[in-house]
């Protein structure tokens, strides 16, 4: 064991599994920095042992562990997006954590130190969900400790949805047509007559879509049950794009079957 003053402040510094330890008392007693230092290396001896077979892996740091779970991650699901966001987070308050390290408490903390950064409820307790998770089994065990103290999850706020009047939604409908972009048009009629996900409508190409037969293919989306799922066009939906493809072809020369049709988003072809 190894103590030493910074200021007024006693550290103590030793070697776990090893690794260095070098944290502060927050106290200006020795003493009690001396029994601080026995209580965490206590900590640690404990949560190491309280699984077997899994040492080596409780002694990684979360940042180790995020990168390895996020590779699986992407191998198994679509949409990688929120994860990244997740873990960009989660290892910039806890990144250099032993997995041992981490507990209910410090779950807690992180839910503060986010709620005080103004991130939303949801967004924290998906955060959390994720963390749980890259831990693996010692995270099902925080995970049943803080459920069981009703602190898994803060408390979401509920938000009623807006419905639009017909009045409303007729104006919407003219300030999109009126537009300087005439892209927004067609994909408001889009978004209000097919119920696509916004990524769909985005990555919508030529090759989708059948005016002629009057109706189009979703493309890749988020879930194996939404992909390839035909949509038919209402008269306002059909009027919309075929006015769309004649600016579009007046604008670009010509419409390619692998080309998006909502440039707006995309870069536009050449």
């Amino acid at each position: 064991m190894s103590v030493s003053k910074r200021g007024r402040i006693w550290w103590y510094e030793f070697r776990f599994a090893g690794r260095r330890i070098q944290e502060s008392s927050k106290s200006t007693s020795k003493t009690l920095a001396k029994q601080a230092e026995q209580r965490r290396r206590r900590e640690l001896e404990q949560g190491f042992n309280s699984i077997e077979d899994v040492r080596q892996q409780l002694i990684r740091s979360l940042r180790e562990v995020s990168q390895e779970y996020l590779e699986s991650y992407s191998l198994r699901y679509r949409s990688v997006t929120f994860a990244k966001h997740a873990l960009k987070h989660l290892v910039r308050h806890l990144g250099d954590k032993m997995i041992v390290d981490i507990s209910e408490k410090t779950v807690r903390e992180y839910q503060d130190e986010r709620l005080r950064e103004s991130a939303a409820p949801k967004t924290i307790n998906e955060e959390v969900g994720i963390l749980l998770r890259v831990m693996g089994e010692r995270g099902q065990l925080i995970r049943a400790k803080l459920k069981k103290e009703k602190q898994l999850k803060l408390k979401v706020p509920k938000h009623l949805a807006k419905v639009f009047s017909p009045e409303e939604k007729m104006q919407l409908i003219e300030a999109a047509r009126a537009a300087k972009s005439p892209t927004i048009y067609p994909a408001l009629m889009l978004a209000t007559n097919t119920a696509m996900r916004s990524s769909e409508i985005r990555t919508l190409k030529w090759e989708q879509v059948d005016l002629e037969k009057r109706f189009l293919v979703v493309g890749r989306t988020k879930t194996d049950a939404g992909e390839g799922r035909t949509i038919p066009f209402n008269p306002p939906l059909y009027h919309a794009l075929r006015e769309h493809r004649e600016w579009y072809t007046l604008m670009f020369g010509r419409t390619e079957p692998q080309w998006v049709s909502l440039p707006f988003w995309k870069v536009a072809p050449a």
